[in-house]
């Protein structure tokens, strides 16, 4: 599949926020004693600006934004309208856990496991919107669930010990801690996909497709001139190197370096994650082999 670049902001913006709203919810509950109400506040901040600015990275990919209220109206059968009612509430639940704190009006904890469940919720709907495609194999299992839950909430976590040691320092090492343990098991579960999706062998054949049992059959044309919808956007169209340079990026960035930096250096951890971040969710994108591929990739 080709990788829009908005939908990339996108879906790591809003990880990032959500995994860093769930931290500051976990210091809540396990450490209110070591910070100041600043830390709540500034912190759901942030995770508004995070999630505001994924809300707008969405826009770019939608061909009349001004239609973009009727996404939601599917509900009942599309995870894709489900995300966006999703998002905003979950926006909303931070704004009331922020003035609540803000203005000492109490309720913090409840408000606090209003917004995780929220989190959760959109964690959920984010990742079934590719893991309910059943025709793409590669997203159609649970590690899909699994690796957009992990990959936000080790984000988060990254970011909130880098946000924690500017403004709360007695709860940054525990934060750094527990984003060096998700980004680590962040690599498991998302190498366990890679192995998975490249033993995956292709279910229909250019045979099976045309039904015709010979045994060679060599493809000449597209049957067009040009080019069309489906060699645009059902593969990606970089070079076999380009894409390994992605993984490696993906691997490096994403995983190695933050292990290595969390503990020490936890907002540069952050920035080289979230750019690993980005070159993981194109990889998501582009290894997703559509079936239509058997005949158009050929020639596109």
């Amino acid at each position: 599949m080709r990788p829009a670049f908005s939908v990339l902001f996108l879906t790591t913006l809003i990880g990032a926020a959500q995994g860093l709203f769930i931290a500051m919810f976990a210091v809540e509950l396990l450490a209110a004693h070591a910070v100041t109400t600043n830390f709540f506040v500034g912190g759901s901040a942030l995770v508004l600006v995070l999630s505001g600015l994924g809300l707008i990275a969405s826009f770019f990919h939608l061909g009349h934004p001004e239609r973009a209220w009727r996404t939601a109206t599917m509900w009942r059968t599309s995870w894709l309208s489900r995300e966006v009612i999703a998002l905003p509430a979950f926006m909303a639940g931070v704004f009331a856990y922020a003035l609540a704190h803000w203005g000492n009006l109490g309720h913090t904890a409840a408000l606090g496991f209003i917004g995780t469940v929220l989190a959760i919720t959109l964690f959920v709907c984010t990742a079934m919107v590719y893991a309910a495609i059943k025709v793409l194999r590669e997203w159609s299992h649970p590690l899909t669930l699994v690796n957009f839950t992990l990959l936000g909430l080790a984000s988060g976590f990254c970011l909130a010990a880098a946000y924690a040691g500017l403004v709360a320092p007695a709860v940054a090492t525990p934060l750094a801690q527990a984003a060096f343990s998700l980004t680590a098991l962040s690599l498991l579960m998302r190498g366990a996909s890679l192995v998975r999706n490249a033993r995956l062998k292709p279910s229909s054949t250019l045979q099976s497709a045309l039904g015709i049992r010979h045994p060679k059959i060599v493809q000449k044309t597209q049957g067009a001139m040009g080019g069309s919808f489906n060699t645009r956007e059902f593969f990606h169209g970089k070079s076999a190197p380009f894409v390994r340079g992605m993984v490696i990026t993906m691997l490096l960035g994403g995983f190695v370096l933050p292990l290595a930096l969390v503990l020490t250096l936890p907002l540069l951890a952050f920035l080289i994650q979230y750019a690993g971040l980005l070159a993981e969710r194109w990889y998501f994108f582009a290894e997703a082999q559509h079936p239509q591929n058997l005949y158009y990739q050929g020639v596109s």
